[in-house]
């Protein structure tokens, strides 16, 4: 058991941030803003597997404000997939620094560190909002949490509603970090800056519901990954993280439904599924109702030369036998593979995986795409391409 008055807290690995220092004409040095996720640790270890996610080269590094020495990978990508905590993801201070030592730790009301009312003129602060975003990367073999710090005021506004709600879940919950650029209007002049993101992969209908639980490992599993905010998801980036091709085919689905699907996406997933092999399992073909035969008409279909329906075998007019026909054996990995082309081939015309099964059905009397051989998924291919099928 812990002991009851000590407070406990995740180690911290690192820290992801959105820029760096530059050198400027006059000698000094000013802050400048990244389109990709930088990464400093006093760890060279669980930089070089970061750097191995996600681009970059592991060097070393020196923080201005004269901190001890550490090392830092500027990575390729803008998006991260996390853990989000269910406490503490996302903190908030006005806070005043004096080199790496802070000054002040305001909450607008009281200043923590003197425990006296605050200080600062609310219309012109000295303190700066200070916005704190705690994740665990997801995919880095390490145990421990990573910070990012904004002092941005979109971050200030959006990340702690998206915190709160996040504690809904009462567990870790599987999303991804990311940044996005924005503008404003600072002192008359137009300003670029980046600002972070949090997604999650659960519908906040799900969320409220408290369906999620602690478990990292289930929360990160499974094709639920529609994200909290709008727009479409990144179809290509959650494939990536799709561990069988029927959560692959799963997201095609989605895209289908939503009418989100395009021949470039089409082509993205199908390739994904192909390099998880491509053995996603079909649903039994629903066999018809038909009416039972009666049992002579049973042995006539059985026996056809006992009701002398049937020749005897026996050479043709030029002295050969005829041959014996084979039919084409299904090749189940073929088979999947080709059922994927179509899937592709159907997207982009809106065709659902159900209305793709049926016109199949259709067309073969009945068989089912999951007992069909090679050449006939290949004819079915054909006619869809050639616009036979609606």
């Amino acid at each position: 058991m812990p002991i009851i008055d000590l407070q406990r807290r995740m180690r911290q690995l690192g820290e992801i941030r959105l820029g760096h220092v530059v050198p400027t004409s006059n000698g000094k040095t000013r802050p400048a803003k990244l389109n990709k996720f930088r990464f400093t640790s006093p760890s060279r270890e669980i930089l070089t597997a970061v750097a191995e996610l996600y681009g970059g080269e592991v060097k070393p590094w020196t923080p201005a404000n004269g901190g001890p020495s550490e090392f830092e990978v500027y990575s390729k990508v803008d998006r991260l997939p996390v853990l989000i905590p269910p406490r503490d993801a996302v903190s908030q201070w006005y806070e005043l620094y004096a080199g790496s030592k802070c000054q002040r730790r305001c909450d607008g009301v009281t200043e923590h560190k003197s425990d006296r009312p605050c200080m600062c003129d609310p219309e012109n602060r000295d303190c700066a909002i200070t916005t704190r975003v705690n994740v665990m990367l997801r995919d880095v073999p390490a145990l421990g949490q990573w910070l990012l710090v904004s002092k941005g005021y979109h971050a200030a506004v959006t990340l702690p509603p998206a915190a709160e709600l996040l504690a809904q879940a009462g567990g870790y919950v599987a999303g991804w970090l990311g940044m996005e650029e924005k503008t404003a209007i600072v002192k008359d002049k137009p300003a670029r800056f980046m600002v972070p993101t949090l997604d999650v992969e659960i519908t906040p209908a799900a969320l409220m519901a408290g369906q999620i639980t602690g478990d990292p490992q289930a929360v990160a599993s499974g094709p639920e990954r529609v994200a909290i905010t709008s727009g479409r998801p990144d179809y290509a980036a959650l494939a990536a993280e799709a561990k069988t091709p029927d959560e692959v085919r799963a997201l095609y689905e989605q895209a289908v439904e939503r009418r989100e699907m395009d021949e470039e996406l089409a082509k993205t997933l199908t390739a994904r599924a192909a390099a998880l092999g491509a053995t996603v399992k079909k649903p039994e073909p629903k066999q018809p109702e038909q009416e039972v035969p009666h049992p002579d008409d049973v042995q006539r279909q059985l026996n056809p030369a006992d009701y002398g329906d049937a020749p005897e075998p026996g050479p043709d007019e030029h002295g050969v036998y005829e041959g014996e026909v084979v039919e084409d054996t299904p090749d189940p990995a073929a088979a999947e593979a080709m059922w994927f082309q179509i899937m592709a081939a159907a997207g982009p015309r809106g065709m659902t995986t159900e209305q793709l099964e049926t016109a199949f059905a259709q067309r073969h009397g009945g068989l089912h795409p999951s007992s069909a051989t090679v050449a006939q998924l290949e004819a079915f291919l054909t006619a869809l391409k050639a616009g036979e099928i609606a």
